[in-house]
């Protein structure tokens, strides 16, 4: 290991001005970010099986749909490495304007896509394009955002401000909600033939707005001073690997498995209650809407423990936590027990995910010091998500012919949340480091 060059400048204390600033900027993009992540996903589980996906057979046309969700996790591990380096060489504004103009074009366009009735192969074709191509960009988002808000923040409330990247994906679920709860009450035909557009089209808006607010933020300082020494030119994945950052990339990455529950509850879970259960569209729609509503409350009060307590006791306790609630959540929706479904999904997503929410990004960035940061958390978070975007398919396909073994799929949440948590305690406990000292610990 390197040890004459693993030093960070000493850095003047970020301004409580700059702090919120990024952790604005990170908020806005990340609300983006889940905006599409929900519409997207709704539509794969509500709409794109019956317009895009043409066959005879309702399972397999629902299985090419929830596939076209995962296609951008593909394309998110290769996007992690040019994300990482253009962020750790050129800066992390850069990444976070070149991530928002990604998302939101490809957002927009999917919105304008012909149905397979229209153009027939090309349609499924073509939305398979744009997925890849929303991949690469929203590789680098992540990372970019929790580096950001991480280096901006004054010591003892970074968990606090790095946990905006995340309140931000529980607003734009809630206002994909809010624009999908109506469409999603149009009769069919209306849904199927314009209505679907809607929320996609109205993603332009979110991504001007996130625009203008990130082009004001600032370069951390810490960032800029690390730029004046001589490592600014170095290749962040050759430093990765020189210094031996690779086991805490890989640590990061089965950590990220906790990511898994959420996908499954919001993606398979819809599917499985309107598609397979018959429960109201709108009903699951409000248990989203209401979880995440409580989850924008709940993570900044769980990055606050996580400041105080340290970041993995906080990270475990939602991993676990929610992985455990899945299982009476999927099984009040195979009863059809809708004050069940309010109750166990408000709890899940709503309080105890939030744990996870509110502690994951600042404990994945510090592990890795100023030079790699953006480049070790994308890399490994972004291998760790593939997984999770591939889970809505392997969940459907676990579930049997007729779609309802739910019970396969509450042990892959529950196998992939105890990988986390492993993984997690393998980690660095980091909250009472100084931003110069992390990454320099003995591996």
């Amino acid at each position: 290991m390197d040890t004459t060059t693993n030093i960070e400048v000493e850095a003047p204390a970020p301004t409580s001005a700059n702090s919120r600033k990024s952790a604005v900027a990170a908020w806005i993009g990340s609300a983006l970010e889940y905006y599409d992540f929900f519409i997207y996903g709704s539509a794969a589980a509500l709409v794109f099986n019956h317009i895009i996906f043409a066959s005879d057979d309702p399972a397999l046309a629902t299985i090419l749909s929830l596939a076209t969700f995962a296609i951008a996790y593909i394309a998110r591990p290769l996007g992690s490495f040019m994300m990482g380096y253009i962020g750790d060489v050129f800066g992390r504004k850069t990444v976070m304007l070149l991530t928002l103009m990604g998302m939101g074009v490809c957002t927009f366009l999917i919105g304008l896509l012909p149905t397979y009735e229209q153009v027939g192969g090309w349609a499924p074709v073509a939305l398979v394009f744009l997925r890849l191509c929303q991949g690469l960009a929203v590789a680098g988002e992540g990372a970019g955002a929790s580096s950001m808000t991480l280096e901006h923040a004054p010591h003892g409330r970074r968990a606090f401000f790095s946990s905006s990247t995340m309140a931000g994906t529980q607003a734009g679920q809630v206002l994909a909600v809010a624009v999908f709860l109506p469409i999603s009450a149009l009769p069919e035909e209306a849904l199927f033939s314009w209505g679907w557009r809607v929320p996609f089209l109205l993603s332009v808006v979110v991504m001007a707005i996130a625009w203008w607010i990130r082009r004001a933020v600032p370069e951390p300082e810490v960032f800029e001073d690390r730029q004046t020494g001589s490592g600014k030119t170095e290749n962040p994945l050759r430093v990765l690997i020189r210094l031996g950052y690779l086991p805490d990339v890989l640590k990061v990455l089965f950590a990220a498995f906790a990511s898994i529950t959420s996908t499954l509850s919001a993606i398979y879970g819809l599917n499985f209650a309107v598609q397979t259960m018959g429960v109201e569209r709108s009903t699951m729609l409000w248990v989203i809407v209401l979880a995440n509503i409580v989850a924008i409350v709940a993570i900044p009060l769980w990055a606050r423990l996580a400041d105080r307590i340290g970041r993995r006791p906080v990270f475990i306790l939602g991993t676990l936590g929610s992985a455990a609630l899945i299982w009476p959540f999927l099984w009040s929706i195979a009863q059809r027990d809708v004050p069940m479904i309010f109750a166990s999904g408000i709890l899940m997503s709503g309080v105890i995910y939030a744990a996870y929410s509110g502690s994951a990004y600042a404990m994945f960035s510090e592990q890795f010091e100023t030079r790699v940061r953006m480049s070790g958390t994308a890399i490994g978070t972004q291998f760790g998500f593939a997984l999770g975007g591939f889970a809505p398919t392997i969940a459907t396909m676990l579930a049997g012919p007729h779609l309802d073994n739910w019970v396969p799929v509450a042990i892959m949440a529950s196998v992939t949340g105890l990988i986390a948590t492993v993984a997690t305690l393998l980690m660095r406990e980091t909250h009472a480091l100084e931003i110069q000292e992390l990454g320099r610990l003995p591996r």
